[in-house]
């Protein structure tokens, strides 16, 4: 009794309301998403918003039950726990059901169970079992594989799949990493890796060559901070280019404009590595270290995107407005649009969405139903949305800057992240703002998979937190 007392007084009621609101208003957007005036009893079970219903009450369930086991249980079979989510992650690939061209769902008795949504939970606490141990340093390389290994295996699987948009959200635990000593230069060089990466597709590799250039001599110059230096360091590299465009016109273009600036560029970062010798030269290796992994990178992007399915080069262009095909890819995302733009400041109203009532924005029950919100509650609504799922992904992370334990601490802004990942992606696809991955909106999208898992992530988290006073290190 003394137990349930203490779990009672220690929880933090403040999420558990957060919670119960936004799968509330989620629940109300599915119906709205898909009324049918022949099926207009909210508690009809032959339609989305009975079956999200039965799915509601089930994680209220499994919320119950996590908060009741004990919070040891998380730590200590964390590993077994990822074990598990593994071999379904392997047996849904021989055993699963195909669904829009992924085969990542076990289906029973019409019940569809997707494995890669329990992943993420089972990832984070294996994650934070590893992180949390005595004197574990992120930036040691061994322990930095280990990490990338209990990643990679379950985002591998999930692409075999055929579901990379799921297998994307691992990239965010990349800010649990940074908030326990990943260096920022880290995070900065995964920024400028996606950077070129779009950069590399909406111009020559001539161009991006130049931009990459001129960043390293504005890193130069932050690093020197020599004026006079960097002049002269520029005047080397333009009587450089000089000399090697002369060459390529004597040879009459044996070599390419695109391959000329690859040589020349190399040949001047060694020749700047030469002229600063024994000044700062650890920071200025790095730089150029650094700067020859960006030309890689920009040279490599025409294969990788070759590589990519032909939906996913067409909406990536859709996206960066390559092209502009309104009536296939980029079909979803143009309606999508269309029908937020029409929502306004205030909204249609309840039930009164033209857009969503005629179908015309596909998937508008799971992965745009950010669609009804801006159409039926217009701009106010839509900024509400953001505003609550904002607020509780910042009282989780308050929550986890409290703990006494590094798991709770490490597993709590993998919540966060996840969390985070999931809101922005979806919300920003459906304004055209990121490409169409398929992920679900937190609270809001029809389904029980992603909804059960989100759930079961959340309250491991806040049993791990009413446990905090028990915690002495």
């Amino acid at each position: 009794m003394n137990r349930q007392t203490n779990l009672i007084a220690n929880i933090d009621w403040i999420s558990i309301l957060l919670y119960i609101l936004l799968v509330f208003m989620g629940w109300i957007n599915i119906y709205a998403a898909v009324y049918d005036e022949n099926h207009n009893s909210i508690f009809d079970f032959s339609q989305q918003y009975g079956k999200q219903l039965i799915w509601i009450g089930a994680s209220f369930l499994l919320a119950f039950l996590v908060l009741l086991t004990d919070s040891k249980f998380f730590t200590a079979f964390s590993f077994i726990i990822y074990g598990i989510t593994i071999c379904l992650l392997l047996c849904v690939l021989i055993f699963g059901k195909e669904v829009h061209g992924a085969r990542s769902w076990f289906e029973i008795q019409g019940i569809r169970i997707q494995p890669a949504e329990f992943a993420k939970f089972a990832t984070n606490l294996a994650l934070a079992n590893v992180m949390s141990r005595h004197n574990f340093k992120v930036m040691k390389i061994s322990n930095l594989l280990l990490i990338g290994i209990i990643l990679f295996i379950p985002a591998a699987l999930i692409i075999l799949q055929n579901d990379t948009g799921s297998a994307l959200v691992y990239s965010s635990f990349i800010l649990v990493l940074f908030r326990e000593g990943l260096h920022g230069s880290i995070l900065l060089l995964c920024f400028v890796a996606v950077a070129l990466f779009v950069l590399s597709i909406l111009y020559s590799p001539f161009t991006v060559l130049v931009i990459i250039l001129i960043g390293t001599l504005a890193a130069y110059y932050y690093y020197r901070h020599n004026l006079r230096e960097l002049i002269k360091i520029i005047g080397i590299l333009t009587l450089l280019f000089f000399l090697f465009f002369l060459v390529n016109w004597a040879i009459q273009g044996n070599l390419s404009d695109y391959y000329l600036l690859l040589l020349s560029y190399l040949i001047c970062n060694l020749a700047g590595l030469i002229y600063i010798y024994q000044k700062k030269i650890k920071h200025i290796a790095l730089l150029i270290f650094v700067s020859w992994l960006c030309i890689g990178a920009t040279v490599s992007v025409d294969y990788m995107f070759e590589k990519l399915q032909p939906h996913q080069r067409d909406r990536i262009n859709n996206l960066l407005g390559i092209t502009m095909d309104k009536k296939g890819t980029g079909y979803n995302v143009y309606q999508s649009k269309i029908a937020i733009g029409s929502g306004g400041f205030w909204g249609k109203g309840f039930l009164q969405g033209t857009q969503t009532k005629f179908n015309f924005v596909p998937e508008q029950s799971t992965d745009f139903i950010f669609c009804t919100v801006g159409e039926e509650w217009g701009f106010v609504g839509s900024a509400l949305v953001i505003l609550l799922l904002m607020t509780f992904i910042l009282r989780i992370i308050y929550l986890a800057e409290r703990q006494r334990s590094n798991f709770s601490r490490i597993y709590g802004y993998g919540v966060a992240s996840i969390l985070f990942f999931h809101m922005a992606v979806n919300i920003g696809m459906t304004i055209g703002m990121a490409p169409v991955i398929g992920i679900p909106l937190p609270f809001f999208s029809y389904g029980g998979s992603s909804l059960w898992a989100f759930t079961i992530l959340i309250f491991i988290f806040l049993r791990l937190d009413s446990n905090r006073l028990q915690v002495f290190r």
